[in-house]
């Protein structure tokens, strides 16, 4: 479908602390994030959150994932709102895991890339701070091609912030501009930025083959 997907080798910082050998593992996976996120346009209402959840099963972890995409939300909205909204979904939970993703509502919004940047950066610091492990997810191209312009733009600071982390980053841009199935799974959506359950299926696959299974240690 894509070329092979870089593998992620996590770093000791990133790897979340385990309650003991035995038993499950107790996973708290927290995805936050803008109407990407959320699934919106998906007609079977899953997006690519629940597709990777449902390929995260696994009989050695007590999984608990939230979905808190919100329409709208810009980076700087999930730096406003994660300190408060993640962590009652983590508490009682020997592992604590943060997915994010968001960028587009950054260009709608006029948030100049350098704000994108460490919007992201504090988010991710602070994570770090607190033995948080972190994974991010990149934005995708859209129809427009001077969007995309400034997109790419933003996706490239994401990816420079997290490679100067050792948080996995997931690029969705590059291999989506110009995928033939996107392009017209967009276009049958009609607004030309989210896609259908064809699309939120590839962005799923680029996420479990981007070091998902490393990053969670899942043992297949």
């Amino acid at each position: 479908m894509f070329r092979d997907q870089q593998t992620y080798n996590p770093s000791p910082s990133q790897v979340a602390p385990v309650d003991g050998d035995h038993g499950p593992r107790d996973v708290g996976l927290v995805f936050i994030g803008d109407s990407f996120v959320a699934g919106y346009g998906d007609p079977k209402g899953l997006g690519w959150v629940s597709r990777v959840v449902s390929r995260t099963q696994h009989p050695d972890v007590q999984l608990s994932a939230y979905n808190l995409g919100i329409r709208g939300d810009s980076s700087a909205d999930v730096l406003a709102r994660w300190r408060t909204e993640c962590p009652p979904r983590w508490r009682g939970r020997g592992e604590r895991r943060l997915v994010i993703s968001a960028g587009h509502h950054d260009v709608l919004s006029g948030i100049t890339t350098a704000r994108s940047r460490l919007n992201l950066a504090n988010i991710l610091d602070d994570a770090q701070a607190q033995g948080i492990a972190a994974f991010v997810v990149g934005s995708t191209p859209t129809n427009d091609p001077t969007f995309n312009a400034t997109l790419e733009i933003v996706t490239e600071a994401q990816a420079d912030v997290c490679a100067r982390r050792g948080v996995p980053f997931v690029d969705c841009f590059r291999p989506l501009q110009g995928h033939d199935q996107w392009t017209a799974d967009l276009a049958a959506t009609g607004d030309g930025f989210h896609p259908g359950q064809a699309g939120y299926g590839l962005i799923a696959w680029l996420v479990l083959h981007g070091g998902w299974d490393a990053w969670m240690r899942l043992a297949r």
